[in-house]
């Protein structure tokens, strides 16, 4: 009997005569034993590779056999636009089936939620935070809706689990799982990662599950057409764009939405069918791009990540990266885009617009042709989100005892690695602070957490983040998009004009209480801004810099602009060599050139900070530098690698503190171990230690 054999003789017969597939791939075929089974799994595979009807289809086949009642099966994603893409395709699977599918985000209105609460369908597509909304909303009878939930599948999982919102996913699904009438079984979907039975375990902890990774054979890197080409600026990279693969559909990454809107202005004006999308841009003016690209020939979309994560943009032709990602694993999702056809090459351009872009194109290259690719690590230590849990599941349960809140949280807890007296520590600081309040034993949210958290029925509660002041552009009665508050800081000659979608508008009126922004179109170039932290280099790509610098052959063809910037770049950088790292003393400055990463070198130069002058690591992590141009900052370096620092670990500053939304629950010592094992840099410490140093005079 073969594994498809297994499904139910429903879901075979539409999957041969109504879906009309000759074939499961080979992800779909290997994961329907382990799902069948009831065990927690996580499915690997490219973009575009199956990985959704690898994991609903065996889940649909359970819910016939087992007679599943609605609510039965979560489908959690990261954002709202892949959900309202998967919801047509998985509408369709379930019909065919005699089942239902609904959809629940921040973009649904109050109606249809009230109408999914009363009547829940058999799957239902959410994100975390609108999870937290069902859980803690006294409109929703949360028992009943989730009481026989028997599946949750977690979409893009690789997405979740870097940061904080991981672990609010995390914790989320352990309280719905203290709802159910039965275990919970956990399914995550990802692309490649470093280390996926980590990934498995921390998804599926305290289930009591035992769990399976499926991983089809990854396809050779030798099947991938890869091109680097050195552009210079934007304006000369919309040139490239407009000239090369004309009458393809050409998908451009690009990673900020300034860029975005700075590259699709340039593509217009070349008179390139140019669409645009990125998490600003209202739903309507997204689904509007997204759905005339998939339908058009000779067009380009320019898009920030939030078409890596699987959203369907039909069958592309090309990807264009605009500078490069940051690492490995965005790369082979932005690759995994194409290829798709039969008897077609996965392919990329790079087209850098500066040197530090090239270079770092070279390092993501370098890495993948090795097979490498970073491990996904949940920050340590999460207190603050712990904090906002302990408030909401209070909510929840309109009130909890001191030791009971714990015993919802339990595998939350156990992936963090936070034990009892930790929960008591903090429990006790938000007492103090009056973010708790007790009563004959029994805790609730206190007047504090009220006061900070309680507006408009603690919408603050439902997400780890803070929104940043953005305000919404309409042109008429169009909602356009989001813009920061910061667009509007800077005046420009004549009336104020702002970039949204790839075109230009004025700005007529803003309305400053009600955060909107009223424009019409115009000719005068505009520009827009949005804030996001800058993401420091690993410590793994910038040794892969160092050994292109250092003269390693680069990986894919390269143009002959980028290999005429390579050979100055490395010119410019005669002393790097592999093993080693080097102190270029100038007139007035000395650099330590050390490739150690962005979190490393911050940490080192928070050290020599005390020590010498002008202490700064730049925002990429391959040199610190220092004011003091003598032998002092050579002594100390020296001193440094021969020692063994302990606790080496970039601190946590007050305006980090601030950062974090829920940091003032936090007592202060808790927040400085989150810091020290946070923000660790050990490894990469050892490994630094490791090379030689040399000093290197230069005019």
């Amino acid at each position: 009997m073969t594994a498809f054999d297994r499904l139910h003789p429903a879901v075979q017969h539409h999957i041969v005569n109504s879906l009309g597939w000759r074939e499961l791939r080979p992800l779909q075929e290997a994961a329907i034993e382990p799902v069948l089974a009831g065990m927690n799994v996580l499915c690997l595979a490219p973009t575009a590779g199956g990985k959704t009807e690898a994991a609903v289809l065996p889940l649909l086949s359970r819910a016939l056999t087992e007679n599943w009642a609605p609510l039965s099966v979560l489908y959690v994603c990261p954002i709202k636009a892949l959900l309202n893409n998967l919801h047509i395709r998985l509408h369709r699977y379930a019909e065919l089936l005699g089942r239902r599918v609904g959809l629940w985000h921040g973009d649904v209105g109050d109606a249809e939620r009230r109408r999914l609460a009363r009547d829940p369908p058999d799957i239902l597509l959410t994100t975390p935070e609108s999870l937290e909304v069902m859980l803690v909303s006294r409109r929703v009878d949360h028992w009943n809706l989730f009481e026989r939930v028997r599946a949750v599948v977690v979409d893009e999982i690789h997405a979740f689990a870097g940061d904080d919102r991981g672990w609010h996913l995390l914790a989320v699904l352990d309280r719905v799982s203290r709802l159910c009438s039965g275990t919970v079984q956990r399914i995550g979907l990802s692309a490649t990662v470093g280390n996926p039975q980590e990934l498995l375990d921390w998804l599926g902890a305290g289930s009591g599950l035992p769990g399976a990774v499926v991983s089809p054979v990854a396809t050779s890197s030798v099947s991938a057409d890869i091109e680097v080409d050195y552009v210079g600026n934007v304006a000369n990279a919309a040139l490239v764009i407009s000239r090369l693969h004309r009458g393809e559909k050409r998908l451009v990454f690009c990673d900020s939405r300034s860029q975005v809107e700075q590259l699709a202005g340039e593509l217009r004006r070349l008179e390139v069918q140019t669409f645009v999308s990125h998490s600003s841009l209202s739903v309507d003016e997204r689904r509007r791009a997204e759905s005339a690209f998939v339908e058009g020939q000779d067009c380009v979309i320019v898009a920030t990540s939030t078409l890596e994560l699987g959203i369907d943009v039909g069958d592309l032709d090309r990807v264009i990266q605009l500078d490069a990602p940051h690492t490995v694993s965005a790369f082979l999702q932005r690759l995994g885009r194409t290829g798709r056809r039969s008897g077609s090459r996965r392919n990329c351009l790079f087209l850098a617009t500066e040197e530090g872009a090239l270079l770092r194109a070279l390092g993501i290259l370098r890495l993948w042709a090795k097979g490498y690719v970073e491990p996904v690590t949940p920050p340590a230590k999460p207190y603050h989100v712990l904090a906002q849990q302990l408030m909401a599941t209070l909510l929840q349960e309109g009130g909890m005892g001191r030791a009971d809140w714990m015993a919802m949280l339990r595998g939350f807890l156990r992936a963090a690695d936070i034990g009892t007296s930790e929960c008591q520590q903090l429990q006790s600081h938000m007492l103090a602070a009056q973010y708790l309040f007790e009563d004959s034993g029994l805790l609730s949210v206190g007047l504090a957490g009220e006061r900070q958290f309680g507006r408009r029925n603690f919408l603050e509660l439902y997400s780890v983040f803070d929104s940043p002041p953005l305000l919404t552009v309409h042109h008429g009665r169009a909602e356009l998009g989001q813009v920061h508050e910061l667009s509007f800081h800077v005046r420009q000659n004549g009336p104020l004009a702002l970039s949204l979608g790839g075109r230009h508008w004025r700005v007529t009126h803003v309305d400053w209480r009600r955060r909107s922004v009223y424009v019409e179109p115009t000719e005068q170039r505009g520009s827009s801004r949005w804030l996001g932290a800058g993401q420091p280099l690993l410590f793994t790509l910038c040794q892969a810099i160092l050994a292109i610098l250092a003269g390693e052959p680069p990986t894919g063809r390269i143009s002959s602009r980028a290999q005429a910037m390579l050979v100055e770049l490395r010119d410019q950088h005669p002393w790097a060599a592999i093993g080693t790292t080097a102190l270029v003393r100038g007139e007035n400055a000395t650099t330590w050139w050390n490739f150690g990463g962005g979190l490393l070198n911050a940490a080192l130069a928070q050290r020599l900070g005390g020590k010498v002058s002008g202490v700064s690591s730049d925002d990429f992590g391959l040199r610190i530098r220092s004011n003091d141009a003598g032998e002092d900052l050579r002594q100390i370096v020296h001193s440094l690698l021969a020692s063994d620092p302990k606790d080496l670990s970039v601190g946590l500053t007050d305006e980090a503190i601030d950062d974090l939304k829920f940091g003032d629950c936090v007592p202060q010592e808790l927040l400085a171990r989150m810091a020290q094992q946070r923000y660790s840099v050990a490894e990469a410490w050892r490994e630094l230690k490791d090379k030689a140093l040399r000093t290197v005079g230069v005019s």
